[in-house]
This record gives C-alpha cells, sequence and structure tokens, in this order.
C-alpha cells in the first residue's frame, strides 16, 4: 500500500472517529442539561387521580418549578438558596408523609401558625372562612368528626415548617386531614402550567387544557 493511500485511510478513520466524538459530546450534554433542568429547574408530572378535581384532571400531565421555594442540594432536602415558602393557595407536589416513595399533589390550606377548622365541609382560617372559588363537593353527606374528619375537624394550629394541605376535589381527597401535616422540606415544588392533556376514557387529547395555567 502506497504512502498516499495509508495518508488517505488514517485521514478517513480520524473523520469517523471526529464524527462520533461530535455526536457523543452534544448527547452527553444534552443528558448533563436534561438532568441540571430536571434537578433544578422544572420536573413532569402525570396526574394520576380525581383528588384535584375539577382545577386538574385525570390524564393531566403539569410542569413542576422546583427552584420557586429554593434551590436544594440534589438527593437532599437542604437548602442551597431557601427562598418564601408556599404559600396559601399553592398548589404543590411533595413527598407523600406516609410513603416517601410516593409523590402527592395537593392545595395548600394552612402554612405554619395558622389554626385550621373545619365546619360542615366549610374551612376556617384563623376564624375566618376561606373563600375558594376552586372546590368541588360530591357528596351531600355531612359526616360528624367522630366518625372521621373529612367534614369536620378541629381546630387545630399548624406547626412551624409544616403545611396543612387538601384536594380540591374535597369529598374524594386522602389529605392532610386524614395523615396530617407537610414537612416544608418535603415539597418537591410548585405546579403551574398543564402540558399535555390525555382524556384515557375517551382516548383523546384534551386540546382546550394545553398549556393553562395551574392556580
Amino acid at each position: 500500500m502506497s504512502n498516499a493511500v495509508k495518508h488517505m485511510a488514517q485521514e478517513a478513520v480520524k473523520s469517523r472517529v471526529k464524527v462520533v466524538w461530535e455526536y457523543a459530546r452534544a448527547i452527553i450534554l444534552a443528558v448533563i442539561l436534561a438532568l441540571f433542568i430536571r434537578t433544578f429547574a422544572v420536573q413532569a408530572y402525570e396526574i394520576p387521580s380525581g383528588s384535584m378535581l375539577n382545577t386538574l384532571q385525570v390524564g393531566d400531565h403539569i410542569l413542576v418549578n422546583k427552584f420557586v421555594y429554593g434551590i436544594k442540594v440534589p438527593l437532599t432536602d437542604k437548602y442551597i438558596v431557601q427562598g418564601k415558602g408556599p404559600k396559601r393557595g399553592d398548589i404543590i407536589v411533595f413527598e407523600y408523609p406516609i410513603d416517601p416513595s410516593k409523590d402527592f399533589i395537593k392545595r395548600v390550606i394552612g402554612v405554619g401558625g395558622d389554626t385550621i377548622q373545619i365546619i360542615n365541609k366549610r374551612i376556617l382560617v384563623n376564624g375566618q372562612p376561606l373563600e375558594e372559588r376552586y372546590s368541588r363537593f360530591t357528596d351531600q353527606v355531612i359526616l360528624p368528626a367522630n366518625v372521621q374528619p373529612r367534614d369536620n375537624l378541629g381546630p387545630l394550629v399548624v406547626p412551624p415548617g409544616k403545611l396543612f394541605v387538601m384536594g380540591d376535589n374535597r369529598d374524594e381527597s386522602y389529605d392532610s386531614r386524614f395523615w396530617g401535616f407537610v414537612d416544608q422540606s418535603k415539597v418537591k415544588g410548585k405546579a403551574f402550567i398543564i402540558y399535555w392533556s390525555w382524556d384515557n376514557r375517551g382516548l383523546g387529547v384534551r386540546w382546550s387544557r394545553l398549556l393553562n395555567m395551574v392556580d
């Protein structure tokens, strides 16, 4: 084989290696960027149940702002930078206190220091009726507190660093009324937009829900 042919072969190999490296570098950078965004900025979640009806439908896919309450050290509950905590009315994703392997999504009803009371399905926060445009009730029966806390509860005071949360679908939500408070450090972020919605029953896209803000 002549030197010229050898040189051409070597150049071809170098060219292929360069192309492979360029693709590999692009993929590595894309993975790093995706992991960074997922860890610190935004994460996607799917709504699996009807506890937040009518605000969130089963099959809604939402994006959660992970840095709105601060930036955490990856895989820990410690903050690098801590912002203001969740406020009443925020819809948050958090670790389910009974089983931390599961994520729940609910609305914040009370923050640390608030006094919460439920009287015949009506919520009082610090003695004042909570004005709600989002709550939904499906059962006209009112259960007494000695039966279960769904419709009558408290008064109870939310401890510092804790949250009292409830689903908007009040009669069909398993929430703080039943299992207690959420530790603020276990909050993963605030829901802010529906980016996709699939109706499992109708087997179709809910086009009208796409890009709706969550509030």
